[in-house]
Formats: C-alpha cells, sequence, structure tokens
C-alpha cells in the first residue's frame, strides 16, 4: 500500500461521491399573506403578496395576480432574518446586496413570519445534513512527493566532505563551509553518505560473522584437544599456537591476524572510515537543519507579507461593500429622516443640498416659460383691505396684524440676540437660534429695498394664489380650503419632498391688511400675514410632516418728488421690504442642516419673488 493512498471512513469509494438532493423540500407546509414592503421613498410602503414556499420566499402584487407571476423571489438558504430594532411589526430580509423591507400588521403576525421562514430554513438544513458527503483521511504523502527529493528523483553525488578531514568531528564544521550550496544539493549529499554508511555497515557486519565463525571454532577445536590430552606434555599446533598448559598458564593461541585481517578486512581503516562518515553525515545534517531555519525565516517573512496584504484587501473590501451596501439602501427606510435614521448630519446636509440643486435647474428651465404666460386677477378695491372683515377668525387677523406692526418693524441692528447671517447688496438677512425639545425655532428676519414697485404690488403678488407657482418653486400642490373674506383664506400647501428629509405640508389662514399711517408725512404700510389653522378638511396624513408657520411679508412704499411737472414713474418708487418667519418644522431633522438650508433658500426666495414681481409690472400701471 502506498503512502499517499487516501481512505474514506467506509473503505468504499463509492461513498466518496455526494448524494444528490432534492430540489426543495417536501413536506414543508406553504405559508402566506399580507406584508407591507418598502418600494422606494415616492411611494414609501405599499402591500403585497408574500408567499414562502420550497425555502422561497415571493411577492406579488396582489393575491389575485398571482397567475402573472411574482414581482421578485428570494432564496431564503443564505438569507439573514433581521427584526428591527425599534419598529415592532417590521423585519428586514437581505441576501448579499440585496434587501426587502417588510412590515406586519402587529407584531404577532411579524413572528409568524419568522417562525415560518425559521422552520423552512432548518428543514433544509436537516436535509442537507443528512446528504452529506462522509469524510475522508488522507495519509501525506512521502518525502519525495514534497519536492525535497528521494531515491528516484536525486541523483547520486560525490561527498562534498572530505572523509579524512571529516574524522576530526563533525562540531569542526560550521554553516559557513556550506554558503553557495542549497538545500536540494545537501540533500543530495546526505543520500550519498547514506549508501556509503549502508556499504560500510555491511563491510563491519562481514567482520564480526567472520570473528564469531573464528572463535566458535577456536572453541570447538580446544574442548577436543583438552579431551585427548591424557599425558602433561605440551601439545603443539600445525600453526605454531600453544594450547593451555596443565598448571592453567595462558599460552598464544593464535598467531597476530595479518593486515587484512579476517577475510582480508582492513579493520582499523574501516572503523576510520565509519566515523568519518557518521561525522559527514551529522555536519551535512547541522547544515540542512540551519538551511531549513533560514528558509522557514523566509517563508515567515512572506507568509506574514501575504497575511497582511490579505487584511488589508479584506478591509478594502469590506469598506467597498459597506459603501455599496449603503449606495444600494440609500433609498430605504433606514436612510430617511426619522428618530433612528442611519444617516449622519453631514450625508443629510449632502443629500438635501443636491437635491435643492436638481430642483433649481428644473426651476431654471421652466421659468422663463412661466414668465411668458400672462395671467390676471382682479384687484379688489382698496378699502377692502383697510379691514379684517367679518369670519369667525377675525379677532385672530387683528392680533396677528398688531404684533407684526409692533415687534416685526422693531430695528434688530443693535440686538445682540439676532445674528446678521447673509448680506448681498441692500438685503439682510437675521437670525435668532432658538431650540424647543430638539426642534429647531429660528426666527428669521430679512430687510431690503426693491426699486420700480409699490408695497400694494408686492403683497397682492404674495398673497394672490393665481400667481403662487410662478414664483414659488418649492410647492408640489396646494388649494384654497375656504374662502373667509375677500382679504382672507385658509390654504393648505403640500411642499415638494427633498430627500431624504420627509415631505411636509402647512395649513394656514392668509390675510392681506392696508395699514393707514398716523402721521401723513409716514408711508401706509401693507401687510400679508400667513399664521397656522386647523381645519376639519385638511386633516393630518401620515405622508406628511404638518410644519406650524407665522409669517408677515411687510412692505412701505416712499416717493421721491419727479423733477418739474413729470408725472409719478416706477422710476421715483421704492419699497422697503420686511419678511419675517416663524417656523416649526416638526419632524427629526438635524438642527444643523435646518439651519444650513434656510441660510441659503430665504435669500434666494427674497430676490426671485421681488424680480418677479419687478418683471410682472415694469408694463403695467403703478398699483399704489
Amino acid at each position: 500500500m502506498s503512502d499517499n493512498q487516501s481512505w474514506n471512513s467506509s473503505g468504499s469509494e463509492e461513498d466518496l461521491e455526494p448524494r444528490e438532493e432534492p430540489a426543495h423540500p417536501v413536506g414543508i407546509g406553504e405559508f402566506s399573506g399580507v406584508l407591507s414592503k418598502w418600494t422606494n421613498y415616492i411611494h414609501g410602503w405599499q402591500d403585497r403578496w408574500v408567499v414562502l414556499k420550497n425555502n422561497t420566499l415571493s411577492y406579488y402584487k396582489a393575491q389575485d395576480e398571482t397567475e402573472y407571476g411574482c414581482r421578485g423571489s428570494l432564496c431564503l438558504s443564505k438569507a439573514v432574518i433581521t427584526p428591527h430594532e425599534f419598529d415592532e411589526c417590521r423585519l428586514d430580509i437581505s441576501v448579499n446586496d440585496s434587501v426587502w423591507y417588510m412590515r406586519a400588521q402587529d407584531p404577532e403576525h411579524r413572528h409568524q413570519w419568522i417562525d415560518s421562514i425559521e422552520l423552512h430554513r432548518s428543514i433544509r438544513e436537516g436535509r442537507r445534513e443528512r446528504a452529506g458527503v462522509q469524510g475522508t483521511i488522507i495519509i501525506p504523502p512521502p518525502l519525495a512527493d514534497s519536492g525535497y527529493g528521494s531515491e528516484c528523483s536525486l541523483r547520486r553525488h560525490g561527498s562534498m566532505l572530505s572523509l579524512t578531514s571529516a574524522t576530526s568531528g563533525y562540531s569542526a564544521t560550521s554553516t559557513s563551509s556550506f554558503k553557495g550550496h542549497s538545500l536540494k544539493e545537501k540533500l543530495a549529499e546526505m543520500e550519498t553518505f547514506r549508501d556509503i554508511l549502508c556499504r560500510q555497515v555491511d563491510t563491519l557486519q562481514k567482520y564480526f560473522d567472520s570473528c564469531s565463525d573464528a572463535v566458535s571454532k577456536d572453541e570447538l577445536q580446544r574442548d577436543k584437544i583438552v579431551e585427548d590430552d591424557e599425558d602433561d606434555f605440551p601439545n603443539t599446533r600445525t600453526d605454531g599456537e600453544f594450547l593451555h598448559n596443565n598448571n592453567g598458564s595462558k599460552e598464544k593461541l593464535f598467531q597476530s591476524l595479518s593486515p587484512k585481517g579476517i577475510n582480508g578486512i582492513d579493520f582499523k581503516g574501516e572503523a576510520i572510515t565509519f566515523k568519518a562518515t557518521t561525522a559527514g553525515i551529522l555536519a551535512t545534517l547541522s547544515h540542512c537543519i540551519d538551511l531549513m531555519v533560514k528558509r522557514e525565516d523566509s517563508w515567515q517573512k512572506r507568509l506574514d507579507k501575504e497575511m497582511e496584504k490579505r487584511r488589508r484587501i479584506e478591509e478594502g473590501y469590506k469598506s467597498a461593500l459597506n459603501e455599496l451596501k449603503k449606495k444600494s439602501h440609500f433609498g430605504g427606510p433606514d436612510y430617511e429622516e426619522g428618530p433612528n435614521s442611519l444617516i449622519n448630519e453631514d450625508e443629510f446636509f449632502d443629500a438635501v443640498e443636491a437635491a435643492l440643486d436638481r430642483q433649481d435647474k428644473i426651476e431654471e428651465q421652466c421659468q422663463t416659460e412661466k414668465t411668458r404666460i400672462q395671467r390676471s386677477s382682479p384687484v379688489p378695491l382698496v378699502d377692502v383691505y383697510s379691514s379684517t372683515g367679518s369670519h369667525r377668525f377675525s379677532d385672530k387677523v387683528e392680533e396677528m396684524v398688531r404684533n407684526h406692526m409692533t415687534y416685526s418693524l422693531q430695528d434688530v441692528g443693535g440686538d445682540a440676540n439676532w445674528q446678521l447671517v447673509v448680506e448681498e447688496g441692500e438685503m439682510k438677512v437675521y437670525r435668532r437660534e432658538v431650540e424647543e425639545n430638539g426642534i429647531v425655532l429660528d426666527p428669521l428676519k430679512a430687510t431690503h429695498s426693491v426699486k420700480g414697485v409699490t408695497g400694494h404690488e408686492l403683497c397682492h403678488y404674495f398673497w394672490d394664489t393665481a400667481y403662487r407657482n410662478d414664483w414659488e418653486t418649492t410647492i408640489e400642490n396646494f388649494n384654497v380650503v375656504e374662502t373667509l373674506s375677500e382679504n382672507a383664506a385658509i390654504i393648505y400647501q403640500a411642499h415638494k419632498r427633498v430627500w431624504p428629509a420627509s415631505q411636509r405640508d402647512v395649513l394656514y389662514l392668509s390675510a392681506m391688511r392696508k395699514i393707514l399711517a398716523n402721521n401723513e408725512n409716514d408711508p401706509d404700510t401693507w401687510l400679508v400675514c400667513n399664521f397656522s389653522v386647523d381645519h376639519d378638511k385638511a386633516q393630518v396624513t401620515s405622508r406628511c410632516v404638518r410644519a406650524k408657520i407665522n409669517i408677515a411679508m411687510i412692505c412701505q412704499t416712499l416717493v421721491s418728488p419727479p423733477e418739474g411737472d413729470k408725472e409719478i414713474s416706477r422710476d421715483n418708487i421704492l419699497c422697503k421690504i420686511t419678511y419675517v418667519a416663524n417656523v416649526n418644522p416638526g419632524g427629526w431633522a438635524p438642527a444643523s442642516v435646518l439651519r444650513a438650508v434656510a441660510k441659503r433658500e430665504y435669500p434666494k426666495f427674497l430676490k426671485r419673488f421681488t424680480s418677479y414681481v419687478q418683471e410682472k409690472t415694469a408694463s403695467k400701471p403703478i398699483l399704489f
């Protein structure tokens, strides 16, 4: 039996072949039902008909559409089932970089699905274990197969050592005398030494056998002579050797051996050669050990380098895989705004900023087309705006108007609580940082001066919903829920979603007023105030986060006297604008992101809106 022969545990070669297992487990019950599946950040959670069968999870749009084929499926053999840490109804099913986010009707329903999935997996694993291949035991091959040489693979080499010099002992031999020789050559030397040693052992064995035979013959001869000796005279042998005499004195038995010894063997020479051979073997063996140690050190260094290289590659792979998973799941529910969002503030801000940039580009393309469209709506008489009107929110509107006229027009330049965050030409934007329960409630105030338009015109275009879509780029849709009077209405407004932030909507009362000046030298004030209210026809939904607002656009028109008898033109008018905003965004958006977005968007809004009004009124009569 050869050394490299392999055996299996049963002793049969047939057992080495793996048995074919059935394609699907038999006898596992089908489990199906409705689960909500996360589709994308636009459509969110959608109900789907999910079927668990034959260790495969498949889903359909609805139960009555199963005959049209499934919309997706996952093999559960390598799937990872993760119940969500915070949502008791949610479970995530992942295979490599593919993840299904599922939600059950209630926690008990989720447990049923998890138990059913684990049951399918456990039954399949049990069948796989029973169909497993029995292990084999491999006997390692001999040295010849390892590349170090053998009787058939290495040539016979003459010894590199002088046998005479080797008699001084192997301890005098140093590894320095073998420099330049490879381990393969030294192993060949060991092969030669072995042959020499075998021949010398055979020679010495023959000598010892001859000595043993001679001693045996001598003893037999002596016994025979003693028996025949009946007198006291000494007897002699033909070869001149004396036997023991009667008084027991020892006589020379044999004549000295010839230099060749018994059967022509030079015993002394053979002994010296034997000693030299063994010394050579030991010296060569010592050098082989040194070579192997050095080679082991070299291989260990190479192994360490390879291990370090592998570690770096594995770390790079894991990092790349995490980035890939992060990108592939970036639209998932775990990466949108929420109390347990996995996205950090920097990534949140980058995503919001990128989305706003895209919206700006789209809006720039559409803006030219919007300005070409000529819209007009009847302008009510000025007297309409002089009073609040009669409706159920009249007192609240009056209160808001008084507060804005009292506090919003106050100068904030010397107030240390207000910080100047933006200054562009005539426009200045101030902010006062306020947080409540972790939610940013920063009041914002902006001042601006615009030539060629009046306060009435600015407030008219700001309040009238007929022009809203022309200058407001953040609105997805809006509608007038209730018209309270000619200068007041309740409006619902849904803003475009900027992922990963949640979509937001507002329900507010918008009223436009004209406040007459107490002094004839002071200008009249036009004001639009928007503040949040509740209404039965616009309830809060789970689709949007309802924001709370208190906003005012306050305008005063300054007229410079024209030259001579000329009529007042738009070159003679200047409108001073004070815009104040107190917004509670709700939700869980990071404070730093909200402040950064406000700093970016409010100045853009003011410039965009005032430019729009200037363009719309340039060729129209002045509306004081």
